[in-house]
């Protein structure tokens, strides 16, 4: 039984779709996202619509102990939370000795060590309840290495492994932990990361499709959860071709895209964005 979900970067992209998704069920929520103004408004207009409970959290995910800060307004607002989606991140597109460090710093709190520190500090309750979901947002990205987005497609690869595990420790005591891989999802998080115009566009879904898919997948017991045959394929290709020659491939497009954007100087760089 879900009574209340937690739902970190909620307020757009498939955050939001989740959370509408969850309101739809019936289930309180517990929304944290970095735009207050994004946030007021999503929370505003789905009490009005749903009718249920919802509460809202303004916080930067890329801070230290923000895991903490979340967990205790939980705490104070007396949520047991029964579903917890580990869904805010971005990207950090370009050269690795050209990026910017204190992006990749925060990107690398914000995928890995704020949604580790969440999942220790809800665990034990879903532990003491006999019961709990945990949904962790990686991508398909997380399968193989990412040249131009190496930072961002290792911190996937963290999440996607980090969830792999804790689903077999957990599942004795009642909790479901699953991972979603999306693809390409029309949200602002390619043009949050410099890369609004990839040379491949065919095969891009709908927020909608992924929050849905991630949320029953979730629900069946599914551990890894890939949406779309060919990001299905995409995942499955790193097991038929040598490691290097899947990382070569992955790395000519990416040079395609950021030659792209070096040509159409779309946006700064060094602009952060969580989606």
């Amino acid at each position: 039984m879900i009574n209340t979900v937690l739902i970190t970067g909620a307020a757009s992209g498939i955050g939001d779709a989740f959370a509408q998704l969850c309101a739809s069920k019936g289930h309180s929520l517990a929304l944290v996202d970095i735009n207050e103004g994004a946030l007021t408004a999503q929370e505003d207009m789905i009490k009005n619509q749903y009718g249920i409970e919802v509460r809202s959290m303004v916080a930067d995910l890329s801070e230290e102990n923000v895991a903490t800060k979340i967990f205790d307004w939980t705490e104070q607002e007396d949520m047991e939370i029964d579903l917890l989606f580990n869904n805010a991140g971005f990207g950090n597109f370009g050269y690795y000795n050209e990026t910017d460090w204190n992006k990749d710093r925060a990107m690398l709190q914000v995928h890995m060590v704020t949604t580790s520190q969440l999942i220790k500090l809800v665990v034990p309750g879903m532990i003491s309840r006999k019961r709990g979901y945990i949904l962790n947002n990686a991508s398909v990205a997380a399968f193989v290495p990412g040249p131009l987005m190496s930072t961002y497609h290792a911190s996937k690869a963290y999440v996607l492994s980090l969830s792999q595990a804790l689903a077999d420790e957990l599942k004795p005591q009642g909790i479901q932990v699953s991972v979603l891989c999306p693809g390409m999802t029309r949200t602002n998080f390619a043009k949050a990361n410099g890369n609004d115009d990839p040379n491949i566009k065919f095969n891009i879904a709908t927020p909608e499709a992924v929050a849905a898919y991630g949320y029953d997948s979730l629900i069946k017991g599914r551990v890894v959860a890939v949406p779309g045959i060919w990001n299905q394929l995409s995942a499955f290709l790193p097991r038929l071709l040598p490691r290097m020659r899947v990382t070569r491939m992955v790395g000519n497009i990416q040079r395609k895209n950021h030659a792209k954007r070096k040509d159409q100087k779309a946006i700064d760089p060094q602009k952060l964005v969580i989606k």
